[in-house]
């Protein structure tokens, strides 16, 4: 199993690790010693610093990201060589430990994401304000990065190429069990319904947030539910418009060249639409500090409109999938 794909996933994961443990190293000191105040050359040597560590950070974070997207299409090219592998789904199968892997890399980029916009914002206030608060976010995010190595490197090192996995119809499927054959089970007309009320109101949210100025929590709070909904609503009915066929409900199977790989364009804007709302949410409660107004004020929108761009992006890439599948699942009663 050891492709050029899944080396460079453990290297990156590795490299990523040691990235962090250097930076968590220094935030310790940051947390413990820093004050912008003093002219002393501890504090010259913590100022000088932040620029190695912050460079290393903005780096290793870039890298999870890239990380994430290449370890969903690895699973892709590995469903090949397993017996009832037919997606990612049957490679993530093979161990207790794909899905696990999965869910940390996407909470990774949601962190990733977080940090680096935190970042930028606290480089554009004179006196750092933000720098202990971001510094002490990356002993949050050691423990999940670290995890993450242990448990993709798992998921890799016990793979059994003679052992015959579940492939997604077993799954995804409503006579299964489990919370994938509930998400399966949900009526195609009441995800369709519940998706478009949640692209209401986190458009609305976003306009509201982008305009105003404040009120970032808000928007965050409309994205969580509006990603949650996204994700339900592509498994019970999205993917059965996308593939023309009343009971394939696989979320990975849409990534593949066969269907025009429409799976990445709805993935990836609902993943960025998503990380840039959460991030508005953690940017606007700054905005009251003196040296991070104007910047607060001038990014929040920003944030904002990126976000709706993003969800519009993925909310007309679904529409496109339903309106001109050949399925029929629901009766048009305009």
């Amino acid at each position: 199993m050891l492709n050029p794909a899944t080396l460079a996933l453990l290297l990156v994961s590795i490299l990523v690790s040691m990235m962090l443990l250097v930076a968590t190293a220094f935030a310790f000191r940051i947390l413990h010693h820093w004050d912008i105040q003093s002219g002393s050359e501890l504090q010259l040597r913590l100022e000088r610093g932040t620029y190695l560590v912050t460079t290393l950070l903005i780096w290793a974070f870039l890298f999870e990201f890239l990380s994430l997207l290449l370890f969903i299409y690895n699973a892709e090219a590995l469903s090949g060589q397993f017996v009832g592998a037919m997606c990612a789904t049957g490679v993530l199968n093979l161990n207790p430990w794909g899905w696990p892997a999965l869910f940390l890399k996407i909470t990774m980029f949601f962190v990733a994401a977080i940090w680096l916009v935190l970042n930028y914002l606290d480089n554009q206030g004179y006196d750092y304000p933000l720098i202990r608060f971001k510094y002490a976010l990356l002993l949050l995010a050691l423990p999940l990065v670290i995890g993450e190595t242990i448990v993709q490197w798992l998921h890799f090192t016990e793979m059994e190429p003679n052992l015959i996995t579940s492939c997604c119809g077993t799954l995804f499927s409503a006579d299964a069990q489990g919370v994938s054959a509930e998400v399966s089970g949900i009526a195609p007309a009441q995800s369709i319904v519940t998706l478009a009320i949640s692209a209401i109101l986190v458009i609305a949210a976003g306009v509201w947030v982008a305009l105003r100025g404040w009120g970032g929590w808000l928007l965050s709070i409309a994205a969580i539910f509006a990603f949650v909904v996204a994700i339900l609503a592509i498994v019970s009915s999205i993917s059965l418009y996308i593939y023309e066929h009343p009971h394939h409900h696989c979320p990975f199977c849409i990534l593949k060249q066969g269907h025009g790989y429409v799976g990445y364009f709805l993935y990836i804007p609902l993943f960025l639409a998503t990380a840039l709302a959460l991030s508005a949410g953690f940017v606007s409660p700054w905005r009251k500090i003196l040296s991070l107004s104007h910047a607060v004020a001038d990014l929040l929108p920003v944030l904002s409109w990126l976000s709706l761009f993003f969800f519009i992006q993925f909310y007309l890439t679904a529409a496109w999938s339903v309106w001109f599948s050949r399925l029929t699942m629901m009766e048009v009663w305009w």
